[in-house]
């Protein structure tokens, strides 16, 4: 099985382009959304060591970041809970698929959380810093602060770029970097 994992800058269009792929996908943030909403048990966790008596089952996205803003020690307190959990739902996700010729993983702290393996194929996707803050803005419950914060924890661009087998750029138009993906296909192939 090929293992293509998408990286790059918060608001990249890193899942937008996974899915062009067309093979199955791990979308990480779809995955803690759920644990979000549904896992009762990562909910109490979090309750605990965040000390915080305004979030609720299921935990709102406002409230989260709330709960991060109000302490930074937070975001690694709910990191230590939640990412155990990713990786579990990963590996069933790779088991379940593991007769697939390719997976695609959408993982924003793919490199950061020592996911990748040797063979995995890293594809960095590139687009201006224009047109990320502008889709970055509108998106509901676009918070410049907690984005920030999410980029404290992250390598460094030209690190993640440097690791990558190849680099999409996007420029938020469809027919630019679908031929970029035949193109790495092909090359998969090979």
């Amino acid at each position: 099985m090929i293992r293509i994992a998408i990286v790059g800058e918060i608001g990249s269009g890193k899942t937008y382009i996974a899915n062009k792929f067309n093979y199955p996908i791990f979308d990480a943030d779809k995955i803690v959304t759920k644990i979000y909403e549904k896992d009762r048990n990562c909910f109490n966790k979090i309750k605990k060591v965040t000390k915080n008596s305004y979030l609720t089952f299921p935990i709102k996205k406002k409230d989260l970041v709330k709960c991060i803003l109000d302490n930074r020690n937070n975001l690694k307190k709910i990191s230590n809970i939640v990412h155990p959990i990713v990786r579990k739902k990963l590996r069933n996700f790779l088991n379940k698929n593991r007769f697939n010729k390719i997976v695609v993983l959408d993982i924003p702290l793919f490199l950061e959380n020592k996911l990748n393996k040797k063979r995995d194929i890293i594809i960095f996707i590139q687009a201006k810093k224009k047109d990320i803050k502008k889709r970055l803005i509108s998106r509901n419950g676009y918070n410049s602060k907690i984005i920030k914060e999410l980029k404290k924890i992250q390598l460094p661009l030209s690190f993640k770029k440097k690791k990558s087998n190849f680099i999409i750029k996007n420029d938020f138009k469809s027919k630019t970097f679908k031929s970029e993906i035949v193109y790495i296909l092909r090359n998969l192939k090979k």
